[in-house]
């Protein structure tokens, strides 16, 4: 396949938590591999009231619009040209190109699947994120800071 160039990703990130919630990777990305993405996470995390994104045809799509509608979300389209209305995704992005896609030649889209979903659980339990006072979105072990501990001394 040669490089993330010639293979779409459609990632979802929280916003508050900076979480990657999904990274589906294909060789053309629909409307319909929107709504299953969303789907899936509405299932497992709850609806959410907002979902930002850009103005791609896979998210105007008539049936997006309207199952969004269907479910009371409301969309919120990025401006043309204006990436900085989505910074945490256009940050998330510039990551995972620097960090996975600008260093690896998938040969698969299975070995694409396979390295970036790697790259997004590291990128979720392990790396570190600034503005997360550098820790990751979902620690993989939580770790009580000492202060917080009381030892109780046995009689």
């Amino acid at each position: 396949m040669g490089g993330y160039a010639k293979i779409p990703i459609l990632n979802v990130i929280d916003e508050y938590s900076r979480e990657c919630l999904a990274a589906r990777v294909d060789r053309k990305l629909t409307h319909h591999d929107v709504l299953d993405v969303l789907t899936k996470l509405f299932i497992q995390r709850g609806v959410p009231v907002h979902i930002r994104s850009d103005n791609g045809a896979e998210f105007t799509a008539k049936r997006v619009r309207s199952w969004l509608s269907n479910l009371q979300i409301k969309p919120l389209f990025i401006e043309p040209g204006s990436p900085w209305e989505n910074g945490y995704i256009e940050s998330f992005n510039g990551k995972m190109r620097d960090e996975l896609l600008n260093r690896e030649i998938f040969y698969t889209l299975k070995e694409a699947e396979i390295l970036i979903e790697m790259w997004r659980k590291e990128y979720n339990t392990i790396r570190p994120h600034s503005a997360l006072g550098y820790r990751p979105p979902v620690p993989a072990a939580i770790m009580i800071p000492t202060t917080q501990l009381q030892l109780v001394g046995l009689t």
